[in-house]
């Protein structure tokens, strides 16, 4: 089917969806919320704020281009795997004092790398560079390559092929179906066979990661932001082909977090998150330091800190136990002193 601006101009979002399901797919992705389906995707997409296209690193006119590409994929099963990547490097560019970023960084599959730095000093804005592949056209200046290479156009701004999974703290729905019907319609645009058995195993590993279990039909609209964070996460390592995931400050997402994290490195995944969390620093292979707007510098993770991270694991899962008395209603009646030991 030929998909034309002008057919895109003429039918209402409501239709398109209908005709096209995909569509629901692609707005998610794109993070954009339809609020009224009476008017058209060239409306919607037009209506959108500069600081939200700013923030999606792509002009209105390639969006509307993506779309149609992705529809026609999509239908016609035309699917291209653009997802082996060995390696991401990250080419510094400059901090807000404009001072350059003495800093270079390779990321490689089965590594977890930690983005630390104060409240504001710009975490989020090197996940968003790494995101929208930046190629010195960020405020920061720095370049992406994929594999040593520029990566093409087409990659970069893919949607169906996307090559990053971006889990932020806010993970909010849009469409009225439930969690099997959204594990469901992702299946289908990625050819799934076995629909049923993906789903099922989809929602039983997000049940393993969220504090609290869900059914399948269950609204998506309606979970929780641990759940919809655990869904979301369970769904990037068993379908998304997107090899490298970005996650925003995972420990206050509500989930078992050291499971996440061993799920994606499991599934082969290039995973970078900022966090505040001192465990989730140290069973990172590295860590950016983010000063200023800047990478300042990279520290591996040693055999003291190693050492350390046992000891501050075990305090981790005595503090688990006690949030899980306080949810089940009980008192802490135990002589905390003793029980926070570490050698008890």
């Amino acid at each position: 089917m030929f998909l034309s601006s002008n057919y895109l101009e003429t039918i209402n979002i409501d239709e398109l969806i209908q005709k096209h399901p995909c569509v629901e797919e692609f707005l998610s992705a794109s993070g954009i919320n339809i609020t009224d389906k009476s008017i058209t995707i060239i409306e919607i997409i037009y209506g959108l704020s500069d600081e939200m296209i700013e923030e999606m690193g792509i002009e209105r006119d390639k969006i509307i281009d993506n779309l149609t590409a992705f529809i026609k994929n999509t239908e016609s099963k035309e699917y291209q795997d653009k997802s082996r990547v060995e390696s991401v490097t990250i080419i510094g560019g400059h901090n807000k004092l404009g001072k350059k970023e003495q800093v270079s960084i390779t990321l490689r599959k089965g590594e977890i790398i930690s983005i630390v730095g104060p409240t504001g000093s710009g975490k989020s804005r090197l996940l968003g560079d790494i995101e929208c592949l930046a190629q010195k056209d960020t405020p920061t200046g720095r370049q992406i390559l994929i594999n040593d290479e520029i990566p093409d156009e087409d990659i970069r701004y893919s949607i169906q092929n996307k090559l990053i999974a971006q889990l932020s703290q806010n993970m909010n729905f849009i469409m009225d179906m439930t969690a099997a019907e959204f594990i469901g319609r992702h299946a289908a645009s990625r050819g799934v066979k076995n629909a049923e058995e993906v789903i099922t195993s989809i929602i039983n590993c997000a049940n393993e990661l969220a504090g609290e279990k869900f059914t399948s039909d269950v609204p998506v609209t309606q979970l929780s932001g641990g759940q919809s964070r655990a869904l979301m996460i369970a769904d990037t390592a068993l379908l998304s082909k997107s090899p490298i995931v970005l996650i925003d400050e995972i420990e206050n997402a509500g989930i078992d977090r050291k499971k996440a994290l061993e799920l994606l490195v499991k599934s082969e995944k290039i995973v970078l998150m900022s966090t505040h969390d001192p465990i989730l620093a140290l069973i990172s292979d590295k860590r950016i330091i983010i000063k200023n707007g800047g990478m300042d510098k990279i520290v591996y993770t040693d055999d003291i800190e190693k050492k350390n991270l046992d000891m501050l694991s075990v305090l981790d899962n005595k503090m688990m136990f006690l949030r899980e008395m306080l949810r089940n209603g009980e008192n802490i009646h135990l002589d905390i002193m003793s029980y926070m030991s570490l050698y008890k």
